[in-house]
Order: C-alpha cells, then structure tokens, then sequence
C-alpha cells in the first residue's frame, strides 16, 4: 500500500513560437498568398494536434487510465481490497516537483482532504498543475490526501459502498492527525458527496469547501441553465436504467461528458478549436495538457449512476432532507455542525449559484434558524469564470483557493450566521498572500439566497420519472438484459461518439495522418507564422467570431424551445419562472443578533 507513483502529464512536442524564425520585416505580409500559406500550415499542425490528442487518449487508456496528478503521492487507503470493495482509494501527496512534503509542510495546519468529481472523467482536476488546489494546500503547509477512484466500478457497487469507504477515509485522516480535524475539499459533483460525508461523520470533519457543487438541483434561471430541465424532457430515470443495462450493469462516463459539451457548444466546442487553430504555435501544448484529461472516460456502475440521477437530479431529496442511503439512513444536512464554506461562479452554466446556494434558504427557515442552529456558512462568488476555470485557472487558485485556506481559522471563530466572504486584492499581484489580502465578511440574511421556481412541475417530473422507469423496469429492462453480453457493451463503448470523433485521427485507425505528422515534423522547422494583426488573421478571427455567435444563437433557440416545451408538459406557467436574486447583492448587509446592533453591517477584516 506505500508504493510511491508518479504521475505527470506527458509532454507533446511544444511549438515554441520563439524558436522560429520571424517573418522578413520586408516581406509583402499583407498579401493574400502569405496569408493562404499561414492558414495552410496551420491547419496541418491543428490537425497534427489532433493526432497527438487521439494517440493520448489511446496510450491514457492502455495504462489504465492513472489519475492525472502533477505531484508524487503515495496509497493510504485502497478500497477495492476491502470486505465491501468500491473502486476508490485515499492518497496522500509527498511531493511537489523535488520539494518533499516535510520541507514545507506546518505542523500546526490541519489536513486537507480532496475529493474530485466523478462525473464521466477521471481524477485529477484539482490537482494536475501546480497552480492546483492542491499545490495551494500543500504551498500553505497543510498535509494533502488526494481521493481518487478507478475506471471500472466493483461490481454491484452502490452509493452507500463508496459513502461507507469515504467514512474510512476520513477517519484514517483523523488517525494519523490527532486533535486536527481534516478540511473537505469537494468539487463540483463531489460537493454533495462531501456534504454527506460531513453530515455522517459528525465530529471528526473539519470545514467543509465546496467548489461549484450543486445542492439545488431544481434551481436556476430559464434559458441560463437548461440541464436542470432535461430530466423532466427525457422523461426521468429511465433512460439511465437503459444506457446502464446496454452497458452490461456500466453507466459509460463520455455521456455525461458529451452533456456537458452540449450545454454551450459554442464554447466547447467551436471557440475551443478555433483558438487552437488561429493560435497553433502557442497553444498546442495547452489543448493537449487539458485534452487528457477531458479524454478520459470513466464508467459508474448502473445503481449509483441511478441513484444520484434519481435522488439528485430528479428528485431533489438531498436540500429536501429526504436522501436515503441505505435502509434506516436519511441524510439532513442540518446535521453538519463544521462552518460550510460554498465557491461558485456567475459564469458558471453548470453549476450556477443558485444551484450552489439554494439549498439553505431550503434547509434554514430564516437567518434566526441557522444563527440558532449554531451554523456558519460563507459563501463567496466570481463574477465570470466558468464551470471548469474554479478548478483549474492558476489566477482562481492562487486568489479564492489561497485565501479560502488561509482563512480557515478566521472563518471557524465567527459567530453562527450567514457571511459573504469579499477578497480584495489593493496590489494586484496575482501570487500574493494572506497579508496582502482584504478579506472580510459581510453578514447576509438566508431569504436573499432563496429562488423562486415551479416546485409543482419538478414534483410532476418525479411522479412521471418514478412510473416510466417502473414500466421500464417490468417489461422491458429483462430483454434488454437477455439481449446485451460483456461484449455487446464494450462494443458500444467504444462506438460512442465521444471517443470515436477522437480516435478517428490517430494513424492506428487512419493512415491518412501519418502524411499529417510528416508534414508537420517538416513544418516545425520552417514555419514562419504571421503577425497577429495581418489583415487575414483579423479576418480570419472575425469570421470564426460571428459562426461562434450563431451557434450560440442556435443553442439559445434551442434552450428556449426547451423550457416552453418542458412548461407545456409539466405546467409552471407561461412565463419563465422568477430569475434568482442576485447572491452578491440581494439583501443589505444586516449583522446577526450575536454580531453588532441592528440594521448595521459587521465587516470582519482579516490582514490589512
């Protein structure tokens, strides 16, 4: 259990636009022929970094898909041998590049546990580059456990097996840092499995940070956040139940994936490539660091997929109280005693704020509930990074991640209530630290975070969720099950669109790139890439802008063509429901009785 690993992220070749030759200040750039060759060469390198993707995605895959972590680490915990075996195991990170724990590590701060999403990909998201959560931990001096999980479940494995195993992992923590109750980091879908974990391991947690995790999986914004709707569209659970007797008991994980794409494919996939091909030489490296990450697809096991699809995405029992992990075992999130520290984004489209934030004022009648509760939650937003960029954009690291740890102890001495967590930065440099902070803490009242949705009509997709899947279970779920073998569902896994419009530029399944590759060896050496504002790059760049504003158009129609056909079955009116109060600003600062009198705002200022 203590073999030692070390995962980097491979390096492709780096197109380094500083090694190449400049373009002859005397040359005629601006002629077209310039330009046509430019674009000639680029398009065989963006195609050459598509080749490399798909080799990537092919090596990643026969290596067994190791989680992608840019630092060394060591097996703690795997639970895969265990009595009740899941496919998860606890890590405990050593080193950062040459630097050993020990070197930097304070004895003093408590240990963080961070727990990835499993939503379709694999771990790593907070933590492969340095400028990570998890490089910000250990650069803060705390001992860092990383959980991870592997591609293929146990069989038969349940959402109670991995919540029992994530119980063992946080009590082993404890164990080996005795009187320090260890931070749970969670993103995004691991958000809700750290609230579980905090309401079951009542005691031995300490804070909890949840980063974009939605809690309120009904809440959002008509025509902002059409995923929340899609449920009720597809009829309920039952189409998970097929995608996992298709895959022989395996929910395949490049669904979950390709929802995600579609949700602003604008974005995901038409800004995404064309950047990479009007930026060849300087973006290449970038694309493909991400890429292997995206490109790695992990399956879930038929009963947990249905269950978070049921209990979450459908149901909505986990603000509700209602969640029932195993018999005689209902999760209420009243039971989290440890301050609740809640990260979301005004750009984020998957996990919007009021996702992130609904809850409490759904578990919490009113701010005098959570104050006589005796709970702390605070709660601080980003006005424009989207989903991805609160976990892997260096500037979200070093600035919200860094001050979020940094303010761990300030944030467990404040009063029971509810606090808006503000940053300021007077210096402007992004890697400063606690001293050069202004970090305070606004008190807010729990009716600003309530929102305003058609409760009716998302209790009528539960209703019509539960009778098509039991129909489905009856009568067509056996034949489906006679019919699909080991290979029939690999089958298919390998067909799946998300993977095979990768695969489709590797020269294992396509001859033709290996002239691709040849070509773009001898252009490395040659190529003379044109200034940013030549007449045909701007030209170029205006174009590939307005087809990105049509597809967003599209996908705008699209969405909207969504809610009135979702309201039409489901009813909640002919007019889209009420838009969130704005987090940031919907209620004036008001300090709880315990804070200052009434009617004046209470800033606690850490730092300056």
């Amino acid at each position: 259990m203590n073999d030692v690993h070390h995962i980097h992220a491979a390096k492709p070749n780096a197109l380094n636009i500083n090694k190449l030759p400049a373009v002859s200040p005397t040359a005629p750039v601006a002629s077209p022929v310039f330009y046509q060759q430019d674009l000639w060469e680029r398009s065989v390198l963006f195609f050459d970094t598509l080749r490399q993707r798909a080799n990537n995605m092919r090596d990643h895959e026969r290596a067994g898909m190791p989680p992608l972590l840019d630092f060394k680490y060591e097996t703690v915990l795997d639970v895969r041998r265990f009595d009740t075996p899941a496919n998860y195991a606890l890590l405990k990170i050593t080193e950062i590049d040459d630097d050993c724990l020990v070197d930097c590590l304070d004895p003093e701060k408590p240990p963080v546990i961070i727990i990835d999403p499993r939503a379709g990909h694999g771990p790593g998201i907070g933590g492969f580059k340095r400028d990570s959560e998890v490089g910000m931990a250990m650069h803060e001096g705390h001992p860092v456990y990383f959980v991870v999980f592997f591609p293929e479940p146990m069989p038969g494995q349940t959402l109670a097996d991995v919540l029992h195993a994530s119980r063992r992992f946080v009590e082993e923590v404890a164990k080996l840092h005795p009187g320090k109750p260890p931070v749970l980091y969670g993103n995004c879908q691991a958000g809700w499995a750290v609230t579980l974990l905090a309401a079951d391991c009542e005691g031995l947690a300490g804070p909890v940070v949840l980063n974009g995790s939605p809690l309120s999986y009904w809440a959002g914004e008509d025509g902002v956040n059409p995923m929340r709707i899609s449920g009720g569209l597809l009829g309920g659970v039952w189409l998970t139940h097929l995608m996992g007797d298709l895959g022989d008991g395996r929910f395949d994980g490049a669904w979950l994936a390709q929802n995600f794409e579609s949700l602003k494919p604008e974005k995901a996939i038409w800004e995404k490539h064309a950047n990479l091909l009007t930026n060849i030489d300087t973006e290449a490296e970038r694309f493909l660091d991400f890429e292997r990450w995206w490109g790695g697809y992990y399956t879930l096991s038929s009963p947990e997929m249905m269950s978070i699809v049921k209990n979450l995405f459908i149901g909505n029992k986990l603000e509700r109280g209602t969640m029932e992990i195993c018999d005689g075992c209902t999760v209420d999130l009243r039971q989290i005693t440890s301050p609740i520290i809640v990260f979301a984004s005004y750009g984020d489209n998957i996990t919007p704020p009021a996702q992130a934030l609904g809850w409490v004022a759904e578990v919490y009648v009113d701010t005098a509930d959570l104050i006589a509760a005796g709970q702390r939650i605070v709660y601080l937003t980003n006005p424009h990074v989207g989903h991805l960029g609160i976990f892997v954009s260096a500037s979200v690291a070093k600035l919200e991640h860094r001050a979020i740890l940094e303010s761990l102890d300030e944030i467990e001495a404040l009063a029971p209530g509810l606090y808006e967590m503000k940053i300021e930065n007077p210096t402007g440099d992004p890697d400063c630290h606690k001293s050069d902070l202004i970090v305070t803490y606004e008190p807010r009242e729990v009716s600003g975070l309530k929102a305003a949705y058609p409760h009716e009509a998302f209790e009528k997709v539960a209703e019509v969720s539960t009778t098509l899947d039991s129909f489905y279970s009856a009568f067509v779920s056996p034949w489906v099950l006679a019919m699909t073998t080991p290979a029939s569902a690999d089958l298919l896994k390998s067909l799946h669109p998300m993977r095979t419009s990768r695969y489709m530029f590797s020269e294992a399944y396509n001859p033709w790139m290996r002239g691709v590759r040849m070509m773009a060896d001898s252009l490395r050496d040659t190529r003379q890439p044109l200034p940013a504002d030549h007449p045909g790059i701007v030209a170029e760049r205006k174009v590939m802008s307005n087809v990105g504003q049509m597809i967003k158009g599209a996908r705008e129609r699209r969405d909207a063509t969504y809610e009135q056909v979702f309201r039409l079955l489901y009813g909640g009116g002919s007019k889209p429901a009420q838009t969130p109060p704005t987090v940031s600003g919907a209620v004036k600062s008001k300090a709880s009785p315990n804070n200052s009198k009434p009617g004046k705002e209470k800033r606690h200022a850490v730092g300056k």
